[in-house]
């Protein structure tokens, strides 16, 4: 049994924030210039970034946050989707459509069958990773549903492409279920504290194993007590003050890279998005401004410079292209998120395009936010899959569906002693090319193929040699036929 190790310090938290000044433009230019180094930051320089509010030092902020991205990741975007496959629920949390007082929901545990279709449906998209989410309740089987689930995605073979790798957000876990989910061939566990504040946290989870907030806080220490290297953080912003947040989640993040070697794998940073049935959804009690949100990303990426950024379809394709430069590293793209929402995509626009009169991104908002959609709240980027790559081909950055780095064994501290010399850089961009060149050959509809297949040359001559000649060599093979080839 594993009991809370990590307490967060809200005093502390709470004296920064009280001696909150405006800081002047040369204390700023030398934590940037600390930032910069790519060896992150403590508190009282991320409480000083926090409380920039000239715009010439805002840019100086955002220019500084693009150049250790770039130094780091490069110009690659990880691409992933969810893969809801249940909306039992047995939390009553006051954000989320899923809650259980939500009582006109369309409730839904994929069976077998189904989980397949949906499978079946993001392969034949060009995805090779899916979130897999399910909400805090779960049919007779209980938590072997979960882990039957996984086993089926990756057994689902579709032409020729199948699901590589599968994430898990689902509910905290004792250590021994921890276990079994690890022999499940997972990648990362991802789990939200979603607020961080205790007296927020008990206003907004009122009933279920939810409302207690030191279990879901040793999730993380149990998971990673269990074996599991890689997981996932992040908070809900929106529900409280966003730099308090802010500095409560680096502390978290901080407890464990100093208790188990290495920090969080990813950090996510979604907002409130209106969800069926919940008011609070819809009037955030502590809404964060697009430009506070720029900002928080910003000071993310240069506080944790080695952990990967996610940024989901709840926010718009600007706000979503605005971040890549930020320290956005991870994208999911074509969402939905409720269960079969792949498979009912077609029956929620009702066949009806523009030319009927309604575009169907807004029929599959408005199917979102009605209890029959049973989805857990609205996106803001309901783009398929190609126009997002097509997308991000206009912008010159490589989409990467890799996988190769969780069966190669390159995972928690492994990962991060290749991550902090650049080293990762020679295994990751050639990795990116291959794999976005399986993309373009197999998936991609001649327009997106056309200008993915321009860009990867110039892409190759920007690499160092050693990385060059090995995209090279990977690309050669997968224009052979190859498929799943990686270093």
């Amino acid at each position: 049994m594993v009991t809370l190790s990590f307490t967060l310090d809200s005093a502390s938290i709470d004296s920064l924030l009280r001696a909150g000044r405006r800081p002047d433009a040369a204390q700023v230019r030398q934590v940037l210039a600390q930032a910069r180094l790519g060896r992150g930051l403590d508190d009282a320089q991320v409480a000083t970034l926090m409380n920039i509010d000239d715009p010439a030092l805002l840019e100086e902020l955002f220019a500084s946050a693009a150049e250790v991205k770039r130094t780091i990741y490069g110009n690659r975007l990880v691409i992933f989707a969810p893969l809801y496959i249940s909306n039992l629920c047995a939390n009553d949390c006051a954000y989320c459509a899923f809650s259980v007082s939500n009582r006109g929901l369309k409730r839904r545990a994929l069976r077998t069958e189904e989980i397949r279709a949906e499978v079946r449906h993001l392969v034949r998209q060009g995805h090779k990773r899916v979130l897999l989410v399910a909400g805090e309740a779960y049919p007779r089987e209980g938590f072997r549903y979960v882990l039957d689930a996984i086993d089926t995605v990756y057994k689902v073979k579709e032409g020729p492409g199948e699901i590589r790798r599968v994430n898990v957000n689902v509910a905290p876990l004792s250590v021994e279920e921890f276990r079994e989910l690890k022999g499940a061939r997972i990648g990362t566990y991802q789990i939200f504290q979603e607020t961080y504040h205790p007296e927020t946290y008990r206003a907004v989870h009122t009933r279920g194993p939810k409302a207690d907030y030191d279990w879901r806080l040793a999730a993380m220490d149990r998971a990673m007590a269990a074996g599991i290297e890689d997981v996932g953080v992040g908070v809900l912003f929106g529900l409280f003050e966003w730099r308090w947040e802010l500095l409560a989640l680096l502390q978290h993040a901080r407890h464990l890279e100093s208790a188990y070697g290495c920090g969080p794998h990813t950090v996510s940073v979604p907002r409130l998005e209106p969800a069926s049935g919940s008011r609070i959804s819809e009037h955030p009690p502590k809404p964060v401004s697009d430009l506070d949100f720029r900002v928080l990303v910003a000071i993310l990426r240069l506080a944790l410079p080695y952990t990967g950024i996610i940024m989901s379809t709840r926010e718009s394709a600007q706000m979503r292209r605005d971040s890549f430069a930020l320290g956005v590293s991870q994208i999911s793209a074509g969402s939905r998120t409720n269960p079969g929402g792949y498979e009912e995509d077609e029956d929620a626009c009702g066949g009806v395009g523009v030319e009927g009169g309604t575009a169907p991104h807004e029929q599959l908002r408005s199917h979102e936010l009605s209890d029959e959609g049973g989805a857990q709240f609205s996106l803001g980027d309901h783009r398929e899959l190609d126009e997002v790559v097509a997308d991000l081909v206009r912008m010159e950055y490589i989409p990467s569906f890799c996988t190769g780095c969780y069966r190669l064994g390159r995972t928690g501290m492994d990962f991060m002693d290749l991550a902090k010399p650049g080293d990762i850089r020679a295994h990751c961009d050639p990795n990116a090319v291959s794999t976005f060149l399986e993309y373009l050959l197999d998936y991609a509809s001649p327009r997106t193929r056309q200008a993915g297949e321009k860009l990867i040359p110039a892409l190759m001559e920007k690499m160092d040699e050693g990385p060059r000649l090995t995209a090279r060599r990977l690309v050669e093979q997968v224009r052979a036929g190859r498929r799943d080839v990686y270093c």
